[in-house]
């Protein structure tokens, strides 16, 4: 049996959120239900005509958003909207594998440039973490716009 994962994120502004994911990852927003998307059409604005032809108001087309990887492997991301603020630690969070396979000085250089590009679209590093050969190769800690923890690995 197969089975497909999807990650979902609360949020107070998911559209925001689904934007940053999107950016760190390059995934894609996939179109609304009911043809293809030309590849010309921002998928975004493609959304906001259709809730509005369906008759969503205004102030509740931004209540959830979704982001896929373009090559179909890396799981879906949701992104729905909540009242309530994050008040604790992930127990669960994210891993961008950007230094596979490489390691000391050439890795940690790799996650910085990566930690410096994620900085710029919204993100805050929190820490790094040296490598401690053989059990660890470092890491840096970072929170998305909305203070979701991820490392990059």
């Amino acid at each position: 049996m197969s089975r497909h994962l999807q990650i979902t994120f609360d949020a107070h502004d998911p559209q925001a959120l689904s934007i940053f994911w999107r950016n760190a990852l390059g995934y894609v927003h996939p179109g609304p239900p009911g043809g293809e998307l030309p590849a010309d059409v921002d998928p975004l604005a493609a959304w906001d005509e259709f809730l509005a032809r369906i008759g969503i108001p205004p102030q509740q087309r931004n209540t959830r958003s979704a982001i896929e990887d373009p090559a179909g492997i890396g799981p879906r991301l949701f992104f729905q909207l909540v009242p309530e603020d994050k008040v604790a630690k992930n127990r669960v969070h994210l891993d961008i594998r950007a230094a596979a396979g490489l390691q000391g000085a050439e890795r940690m250089a790799a996650l910085e440039t990566e930690c410096d590009r994620l900085v710029a679209l919204g993100a805050t590093r929190v820490q790094r973490y040296e490598p401690e050969p053989p059990l660890s190769a470092g890491w840096i800690v970072m929170t998305d716009p909305e203070g979701n923890e991820f490392c990059l690995d």
